[in-house]
């Protein structure tokens, strides 16, 4: 079973032709060179690819693409506003290794215990929140200056120190 990662959303249709605008937060200016499948999740765990025919670079954070099959505005509208994932490898094909997004996979860890793996990077103004699965419950962990200690990029870890009583609320 693949792996994938959230990296933006269908923000809008553009055009008459079924072209459609995605914002990813990639880390990169990019046009998806050589990406051939985005995946669209279609219900719980449930994800739908869909083929790539054209890509074009709209912005640092937006790119156009046409997919196969969607050929008019219409069905183009219908796809927006859904997010779009990759899988693990076409992932760290395209993400930029100094973005906050590349710590996706990562482990987080807290004074030496693993408790769990980023599954999404949220991006507040003073913080990052990294979601992670504790004890079978979905946990929102903030790591910023004061809580972050290192980042282990061979072991794909990244290390906090987390105030008492935080992950009291999760267990």
């Amino acid at each position: 079973m693949h792996q994938y990662f959230k990296i933006g959303k269908l923000a809008a249709s553009f055009g008459l032709r079924g072209e459609l605008v995605l914002q990813h937060s990639l880390g990169k200016k990019t046009a998806l060179k050589g990406l051939e499948t985005i995946f669209l999740e279609e219900g719980k765990d449930n994800f739908m690819p869909y083929f790539i025919t054209a890509t074009k670079i709209k912005s640092h954070t937006e790119v156009f693409v046409k997919l196969e099959g969607i050929d008019t505005k219409e069905a183009a509208r219908k796809l927006t506003p859904k997010e779009v994932w990759l899988t693990e490898t076409d992932f760290n094909s395209h993400a930029a290794t100094s973005s906050t997004i590349a710590l996706l996979g990562f482990t987080l860890v807290n004074d030496g215990e693993e408790l769990g793996e980023i599954t999404e990077v949220i991006e507040q103004p003073h913080q990052l929140l990294c979601k992670i699965v504790l004890e079978g419950k979905e946990a929102l962990i903030p790591v910023h200056e004061a809580s972050l200690e290192k980042m282990d990029t061979k072991k794909r870890q990244l290390h906090v120190t987390l105030p008492d009583g935080l992950l009291d609320i999760y267990r």
